[in-house]
């Protein structure tokens, strides 16, 4: 509709502007032509009040013109054939001497010029406008059919390039509804180079992470069910055999038998505390928070060795730490610190040691391939060793995965989530987690984080 009303208005002022034109050039050229021969038919014999009406309008040269006297009373006489107009701008021509501008008497085109000799006199000469007028006519036509056309012929091309630009709009709405209404992630397909193609792979990029973000969670919900399960039958089959040994009919259970079924009562309840307290740490992890507090790491390690040292009075904690300040959340760390130094206190026999070093490394170096990394700017690695049996090659990839538990862990206490949130927490500061070995044949997590001293 835009299109059609511009081709529109452009054709109609282009076609008024060139009727218009022709208009006045025809109407130009006719008095052009009158004017001529009013003047030429003054100088003959011709014009004189006693002969003029005896000869006819064609020896003024066409035989389509009305030729006439008037004087300055009004009186008029005329040529053979029909008579002028007269009116009060001719009787002025006689009376003042002064030709008069042409003028439009109905279907007549009319021009008066003064005879000198008599004086008093003006010639009159008309014109029919038939000619004229329908060569007006004919090309008001043509300007009608054109522009009329010209302005169908716009719309339909507007209305098939609209047609076709939208297509791609219509297709994208078509695919996000179906997604709307089906849940349905796919990828749209993509056609193109334009603005729509680079919309519809920011689309497909959006969709790609929902759909990970939704495999997450799915995964997040399965592996949670999958580990709750266990501690709440072992918590179940303990409170049934409690309830049956209440039962009068029911053997006694001794006093020893008792005290060890409270006991993992008691360990199952806390086991099912930490890990419904990790899964709730993990959840709130899979939404990242921009943070931009300045931290200083060193504080943030004391604070979790404080806490690691009251879970595990009988490791020995042996620590070498620079001051470093990192852009993070402060509770956070502490909690991806202090997970490490307890999956650190748990592999270490009894009176065993464990060695926390903060280290600031190169960029392009890496910590854990070296005893003592070189010193640099830019980033931090935590390393964390334990003098436990260490982590086997095949476990290596996957110590930092959700619920992931080596064969021998699990006959250990713990979820399998720590090390998992350790990694969440790294990476939402721009940092990345790795497992190697420590000099002392356990095992070495390394966790690196941007910064500077």
């Amino acid at each position: 509709m835009l299109a059609a009303a511009a081709v529109g208005i452009t054709v109609a002022s282009v076609s008024l502007g060139a009727y218009l034109v022709v208009r006045s050039s025809l109407y130009a050229q006719l008095d052009r032509n009158l004017i001529e021969r009013a003047n030429a038919a003054v100088q003959t014999t011709l014009v004189q009040r006693a002969v003029i009406s005896a000869i006819p309008a064609a020896a003024f040269g066409a035989a389509d013109i009305r030729v006439g006297l008037v004087d300055a009373q009004g009186h008029g006489v005329a040529a053979q054939g029909a008579a002028p107009p007269i009116s009060a701008a001719e009787v002025r021509v006689a009376e003042t001497g002064v030709a008069s501008r042409p003028r439009t008497d109905g279907d007549l085109r009319v021009v008066a010029v003064p005879i000198s000799d008599p004086a008093g006199l003006a010639l009159v000469i008309a014109q029919p406008l038939g000619s004229t007028r329908s060569t007006l006519a004919g090309l008001s036509v043509v300007f009608l059919l054109v522009g009329g056309g010209g302005i169908v012929v716009a719309a339909a091309a507007g209305a098939a390039v609209a047609r076709t630009g939208l297509l791609p709009v219509q297709r994208l709405t078509e695919a996000t509804e179906t997604i709307a209404r089906t849940s349905n992630l796919h990828p749209i397909p993509v056609s193109g180079d334009d603005e729509l193609a680079r919309l519809t792979h920011s689309f497909n990029g959006m969709l790609g992470a929902l759909a990970e973000s939704r495999e997450r969670q799915r995964r997040l919900v399965a592996d949670a069910g999958h580990e709750l399960r266990t501690p709440l039958t072992s918590l179940r089959t303990n409170l049934d055999l409690l309830v049956a040994s209440s039962e009068p009919a029911a053997p006694p259970l001794s006093a020893q038998d008792r005290a060890d079924i409270y006991r993992d009562v008691r360990a199952q309840i806390n086991e099912l505390s930490t890990l419904v307290g990790d899964l709730v740490e993990l959840a709130r992890d899979d939404a990242p928070q921009a943070v931009h507090e300045p931290i200083e790491l060193t504080e943030v390690i004391e604070r979790a060795l404080d806490r690691a040292r009251r879970r595990a009075p009988g490791i020995t904690f042996r620590t070498r730490t620079v001051p470093w300040l990192v852009l993070g959340d402060a509770n956070a760390l502490e909690r991806a610190v202090l997970n490490l130094l307890d999956n650190a206190a748990k592999w270490s026999p009894p009176g065993g040691t464990v060695g926390v070093q903060l280290t600031p490394v190169g960029d392009n170096i890496s910590p854990w391939d070296r005893a003592d990394p070189p010193r640099g700017r830019g980033s931090v690695a935590l390393q964390v060793g334990d003098s436990g049996p260490g982590i086997a090659d095949a476990d290596l990839p996957h110590v930092f995965d959700r619920f992931y538990r080596s064969a021998n862990a699990r006959a250990m206490p713990g979820s399998g989530l720590g090390l998992a949130i350790v990694k969440q927490v790294a990476e939402r500061h721009g940092g990345a987690v790795y497992a190697g070995r420590s000099p002392q044949g356990g095992a070495l997590l390394t966790m690196r984080l941007p910064g500077h001293p």
